[in-house]
């Protein structure tokens, strides 16, 4: 499904990212399942014909865009770090932003359970988590170029299969998380994946 069905002006812009918001804050607050389009209209004080203008497919629609909110803020939540990855002491704080985020966030992760309600294979579901991935990717990938040019990472590594690694490693970890609690895996798989890259 496409996100942006429509162009808005800056006005109705900036009244579709509050619905956006407060239906991502009442998700995190109740859950997907339990969270209807009345909660939604209640705490963004919208209307239901306003809320149909802005998001025209209704409740998947909306769930989408909150889904690629979330998928947004998977990567801020990392900044400035992982967009300046040019030192060892800066991978560092991108791997502790990292783990803190996952941490905070536990066994509830917002978007798992938008993906589990919008179904994973539709279009629109692999649309958001593309492009998390790619962005996510990309970033890393930049970091251990950057690196390279400085000297402090080989050569020989292959950047963009260093970074799909590293990536896979925790998304894993995060994985693991989710189904036991435990954040140790993620913490190994990032601090072995910036050693193996040290070496």
């Amino acid at each position: 499904m496409d996100l942006q069905v429509q162009k808005f002006t800056a006005k109705g812009q900036a009244t579709q990212r509050r619905i956006i918001e407060g239906a991502a804050a009442e998700i995190r607050s109740r859950g997907v399942a339990e969270t209807t389009l009345d909660d939604i209209r209640a705490r963004t004080q919208t209307s239901k014909s306003q809320l149909f203008h802005y998001f025209p497919g209704g409740k998947e629609q909306l769930l989408l865009a909150v889904a690629a909110h979330e998928a947004d803020q998977v990567l801020a939540d990392q900044q400035p770090h992982l967009g300046a990855l040019t030192s060892w002491a800066a991978w560092q704080r991108w791997r502790d932003a990292v783990v803190d985020r996952y941490r905070r966030q536990g066994q509830s992760c917002p978007m798992s359970m938008l993906m589990s309600e919008t179904g994973r294979t539709t279009p629109g579901a692999q649309a958001v988590t593309a492009t998390l991935v790619r962005r996510w990717h990309d970033d890393i990938a930049a970091g251990i170029t950057a690196m390279q040019t400085q000297g402090k990472i080989s050569a020989r590594i292959d950047a963009d299969r260093a970074s799909a690694a590293l990536l896979a490693g925790i998304q894993g970890g995060v994985g693991i998380l989710l189904a036991t609690g435990d954040i140790s895996y993620l913490e190994t798989a990032l601090d072995l994946g910036i050693e193996n890259l040290r070496r």
